[in-house]
């Protein structure tokens, strides 16, 4: 019969202050007080641990009486409530009560009374060092109490029957406080690990499935995980089989619930990470957030790997022989432990989207990812007992999984969305001030280095784009076409990057156009198209992703750039350098023009200067590139310019006239050209050698 059919008044030591972290009282007297007992011998009460006196004429008889008698023995006495006990039991329905031996029944409750006051007051304790299969004497008295309780419940009709009852379920009511105040100090045990960072729970190294702790037959098989002592376990189990065989099993995984999870409120500090609510998140500078990011991770981490499975055991240990209350008591741990930790988390998911969160949100959705598993592995395995429970128990069941899904999923799309905005602030750079000397853009290194570190979390982000990339807050990223025109079987996260590249590529085109030299133009060009190529080849990922003829199309159109700057500049040099015009015939041996050669050589001297003036100042920064270009460009005018001096140079006058007209030695002219390409706002010509 259950418990309440006794007719007791509730328990308020479990519930009035249970919520206090730090002080918890239990006022038994106050809960036992009102409880009026219909005895059919004298009256007795029993206050604040003092011997049970008679009332009546014969007081002092009974008491010298008494002190002739030895006190009978527990264990003696025992025996005569159990031979009751199981006449009781063998009573067929309608047959003859049998009688109730009140004298037996009396002695009984006064000495399990004593023996209650004993540890009340401290004179007995709690050893915790019996044998697993051995009970303290008290627990046996409290089991038979309440094996008396129930089966005198059955003949509750009868007044003397019903009286029985009620006296043993007072007893058993005051053992259950007092088991349920012992239960409540050992999980308050201050030297307890509780939780904390250094704990032995924090050995486990990784998720342990439920399939692990189930493998060991005995309970104590996954006490090294457990956050407290094996000593302390083994009272924990004893006194929670006791609670639980008399039907205070709401009362005792109360206890339990609450003292585990303040347990776990407690260690979250010393784990690192404060509980913040969403609106501080949001007014948060993202420069305290990162940090706090890392925190939680490392604290979430903490509790997926170690806290959960340690708990887990923990549940089972104490509960043992009682499957179905360790998962629900696990269970709802779990989802009150995930709760709390993926406040943060989805506080994040709502501050305002930039890109420099992008790393830190994708590294909180691969630790919400990675727990998955081992959190599943815990929660997955349930007896079906614990199934046939009620959809509450089914809401526990599956309230952590699906919480931590619902929280990866808006941080997902947090991702996606912020990575689809790198095209937004692509498309919206649409500055008209050229970067001076043609250099690399600030464009350009922003977009290839976040494509570098995004890269190295492109499994995740191949993740985050085919799960999230149909949600809302990631549909700007169809706009630009990216997707739409990709098969089926593209990868999204790489078919995302080749549009970011096209994009940055029509951004810089745009961007050279700004320069009203075309010489400089290709010199943008080049430099920009060199950075994106030395990034690609030196970021596995991004070369994998775009593929080698990506690569191959690149570097040719570096190499038209090339071509284009050459004959933009240097053609009109070249043209200076031609013999065209410049011998005379028809006269006997020929001649040479000599106004329009030197009319040549002045145009020479004039572009020389001004294109080192002017390209000087210009910008290659990278020195193979700008290495190549300085040889190219002297292979052809140097030797060219050689050559004219060697056929044309005779016909001056020496002298003053030649100085005029050959400013520069072909030595000269190619230090000339090693000086191109630095940047030098106030470069001179050199002046040619004497």
């Amino acid at each position: 019969m259950e418990r309440n059919h006794l007719h007791l008044p509730q328990k308020c030591s479990s519930f009035t202050s249970i919520g206090d972290e730090k002080h918890r009282e239990m006022d038994r007297n106050l809960s036992l007080g009102n409880i009026k007992l219909e005895y059919g011998h004298e009256k007795k009460e029993r206050h604040a641990g003092d011997t049970i006196q008679e009332e009546g004429e014969g007081e002092e008889a009974t008491e010298n009486s008494n002190a002739e008698q030895p006190e009978a023995s527990l264990s003696a006495i025992s025996d005569d409530i159990d031979k009751f006990i199981s006449l009781l039991l063998s009573v067929d329905e309608g047959g003859e009560r049998p009688e109730i031996p009140e004298s037996a029944i009396n002695e009984f409750v006064e000495l399990v009374e004593k023996e209650i006051a004993k540890y009340e007051s401290g004179e007995a304790k709690w050893t915790g060092e019996e044998d697993e299969e051995e009970v303290p004497p008290l627990l046996h008295a409290i089991e038979r109490v309440y094996k008396l309780t129930e089966a005198a419940s059955s003949f509750s009709s009868e007044t003397n029957y019903f009286q029985t009852m009620n006296r043993a379920g007072v007893l058993l009511h005051q053992a259950m406080c007092l088991l349920e105040d012992e239960f409540y100090a050992l999980l308050q045990d201050p030297h307890a690990s509780k939780l904390d960072p250094g704990s032995c729970s924090t050995k486990v190294k990784g998720p342990i499935s439920s399939a692990q702790v189930h493998d060991s037959p005995e309970p104590t098989a996954c006490e090294s995980q457990l956050p407290y002592p094996p000593e302390t376990v083994g009272r924990l189990r004893k006194i929670a089989r006791a609670m639980v065989g008399a039907g205070y099993s709401i009362e005792c995984c109360q206890v339990f619930a609450m003292a585990r999870r303040n347990a776990f409120e407690a260690a979250l500090p010393r784990l690192g990470f404060e509980k913040v609510s969403i609106e501080d998140v949001s007014k948060m500078a993202w420069e305290s957030l990162e940090g706090d990011v890392g925190s939680w991770i490392k604290a979430f981490q903490h509790a997926t790997t170690a806290v959960f499975p340690a708990e887990h055991a923990l549940c089972e240990a104490v509960f043992s022989g009682h499957r179905d209350v360790s998962d629900r008591l696990f269970r709802a741990f779990a989802r009150a432990a995930v709760i709390q930790l993926l406040a943060f988390p989805e506080a994040v998911s709502m501050t305002k989207r930039s890109a420099e969160k992008l790393f830190k949100v994708l590294d909180i959705y691969e630790a919400l990812r990675d727990a998955a598993p081992g959190v599943d592995a815990l929660l997955l395995d349930a007896p079906e007992a614990g199934r046939d429970q009620g959809s509450c128990t089914e809401w526990i069941t599956t309230g952590p999984k699906t919480e931590i899904m619902a929280v990866k999923c808006r941080i997902g799309e947090a991702a996606a969305a912020i990575f689809c905005d790198l095209e937004s602030s692509i498309k919206a750079d649409n500055n008209k001030m050229p970067v001076p000397g043609g250099a690399i853009h600030p464009l350009t290194r922003y977009v290839m280095n976040y494509l570098k570190y995004a890269c190295e979390y492109r499994a995740t982000l191949e993740q985050v784009f085919r799960e999230h990339k149909h949600s809302e807050n990631s549909s700007a990223c169809d706009e630009g076409g990216s997707r739409n025109g990709a098969a089926e079987n593209e990868e999204p996260f790489s078919v995302q990057l080749l549009e970011v590249m096209n994009l940055l590529h029509s951004n810089l085109e745009a961007k050279s156009r700004l320069y009203k030299d075309l010489a400089l133009c290709n010199i943008f060009m080049m430099n920009n198209g060199r950075y994106v190529a030395k990034k690609v080849k030196g970021s596995p990922e991004i070369h994998q992703i775009l593929g080698e003829n990506w690569y191959r199309r690149r570097s040719t159109e570096l190499r038209q750039y090339h071509k284009n700057y050459q004959r933009e500049t240097w053609s009109r040099v070249l043209a200076c350098l031609r013999d065209e015009g410049l011998t005379t015939h028809g006269r006997s041996g020929g001649g040479v023009a000599k106004p329009l050669l030197k009319e040549r050589l002045k145009s020479f001297n004039a572009m020389i200067d001004e294109i080192h003036k002017t390209q000087s100042a210009w910008v290659v920064s990278d020195e193979q590139m700008q290495s190549e270009l300085r040889v190219s460009v002297s292979a052809v005018i140097v030797p060219a310019y050689r050559s004219f001096l060697g056929r044309f140079s005779q016909h001056l006058d020496p002298g003053r006239q030649t100085e005029k007209y050959i400013k520069f030695a072909p030595d000269d002219l190619e230090s000339l050209i090693d000086e191109l390409f630095e940047g030098n706002q106030s470069a001179t010509p050199s002046k040619r050698r004497s």
